[in-house]
């Protein structure tokens, strides 16, 4: 499945063709898929991967796109906390995160794209596992999103991340339909998936 985040949380379903769809923080796009034919390669993101993220995002409808510029700063100044999937010269994934000053414990998803050449591959949860190994996250113990009410395929993602670390998920109200986006977006509710196991590299 190929896997598109918006900049306030996450939610996640499969789309099966283009279809009008309501707006929502993380989402599912279709693009011409490719055999896997070389090894999938997880790794931190550098300034010239900048375009090819922004470029991944800006392919994957409907997704927000963030501009270039943000891009870049999430591929150097927030490198050890973003991963990315790369087959040969094929960007396959790409998720942003980052320990929120007020709460270092915790590491906060912000953004996935995941390319349809890569669905089945489980990649989501193999980036995601791939980032609690990292030496940046010493000392996380909380991973942390949000997602509308009405995405169950991604709840059920960080539902199955929470079953393989032996972690309760938790979900309370973060952004509010009335309050926080004056009736324009569906309320976020923030997940959080806790205790990590203590990650002290």
């Amino acid at each position: 499945m190929t896997v598109v985040a918006r900049e306030s949380g996450i939610s996640l379903f499969e789309v099966k063709k283009p279809q009008t769809m309501k707006s929502q923080d993380f989402r599912v796009s279709i693009s011409e898929c490719a055999p896997a034919t070389e090894a999938l390669s997880l790794r931190m993101p550098r300034a010239d991967d900048g375009p090819r993220v922004h470029s991944l995002i800006a392919s994957s409808p409907p997704l927000d796109v963030n501009s270039p510029y943000c891009n870049l700063l999430q591929c150097t100044d927030f490198r050890e906390t973003c991963i990315l999937a790369d087959r040969g010269d094929a960007l396959l994934g790409w998720v942003s995160a980052y320990r929120p000053p007020r709460s270092p414990d915790e590491l906060f998803i912000w953004q996935v794209a995941i390319a349809c050449a890569a669905r089945g591959e489980g990649l989501a949860l193999k980036m995601l596992d791939a980032l609690l190994e990292r030496s940046a996250v010493a000392g996380v113990r909380a991973l942390v999103t949000t997602i509308t009410e009405d995405n169950e395929a991604s709840w059920g993602l960080f539902r199955s991340f929470a079953r393989r670390h032996g972690a309760t998920l938790t979900k309370s109200p973060r952004f509010e339909r009335q309050a926080h986006f004056g009736g324009a977006h569906d309320t976020e509710w923030e997940a959080r998936i806790a205790p990590l196991p203590a990650l002290s590299k």
